[in-house]
């Protein structure tokens, strides 16, 4: 499978804690469908953070699809020409050492890793000899959520989430246009606006055992959409 798409920020996490993300809304001519729509292989945002509920795990989200309104999530899905991969470096370097894979294959996205890399760059195999996690993918309309688990320890979920992201775009413009110089407190005398509000994001979330991912303090991760 080709490279298709690099979206999304490499981060630097700290395995004992903390939360780290990078955002980017359909903004990239090459991933800006009809109507300015925001097709499967456009990455939204890409957060890292030890587990809440378990910090002897980390959790890994890769968003796509933004800006969906109700009715357009309800008929949304993950391409099947699309592979969704979080691209983890333990070594410092920026470069991937450990890969995640995650692909749909007959309405069940496929969870692959973390598994060494083999040969890093622009081109990936699918790792099918690498642990395996399959969760069906969760409709919109469904009352249930679909949690998908691997006997390693791995936890997956695929399907559609309220947009966590919070960025106030009304003011953003009016900082760049020169009529504002700098964004609103957040407070109650001073509201911002939430421009995602209302809005949806396909969501990919693997929740991977820190032991799966090398002995280094700190991890780089990033995320990639590579097409067939």
């Amino acid at each position: 499978m080709k490279k298709k798409l690099l979206l999304g920020g490499l981060m630097g996490v700290v395995l004992a804690g903390g939360i780290i993300m990078a955002a980017d809304h359909i903004d990239a001519p090459a991933v800006t469908g009809p109507g300015s729509t925001s097709p499967g292989n456009d990455i939204t945002d890409i957060y890292a953070f030890q587990s809440p509920a378990d910090n002897s795990k980390m959790v890994l989200v890769l968003n796509t699809q933004g800006l969906l309104s109700p009715g357009a999530t309800a008929t949304a899905a993950f391409p099947s020409n699309v592979m969704y991969e979080f691209n983890i470096d333990n070594t410092g370097d920026n470069v991937e050492d450990l890969v995640i894979q995650c692909l749909v294959q007959n309405g069940k996205m496929r969870v692959y890793g973390p598994v060494a890399v083999g040969t890093p760059g622009t081109v990936s195999m699918v790792k099918t000899s690498a642990p395996l996690t399959e969760v069906n993918v969760t409709a919109y309309s469904s009352a249930t959520v679909n949690i998908g688990a691997n006997s390693n320890g791995t936890r997956a979920f695929a399907g559609p989430r309220d947009d966590p992201f919070f960025f106030d775009l009304v003011r953003f413009r009016e900082i760049l246009a020169g009529t504002a110089t700098g964004f609103h407190a957040g407070t109650v005398a001073d509201p911002a606006n939430d421009t995602f509000k209302g809005t949806n994001v396909m969501s990919i979330v693997v929740e991977v055992p820190k032991t799966l991912l090398g002995a280094a303090a700190t991890i780089n991760v990033w995320g990639e959409t590579k097409s067939k």
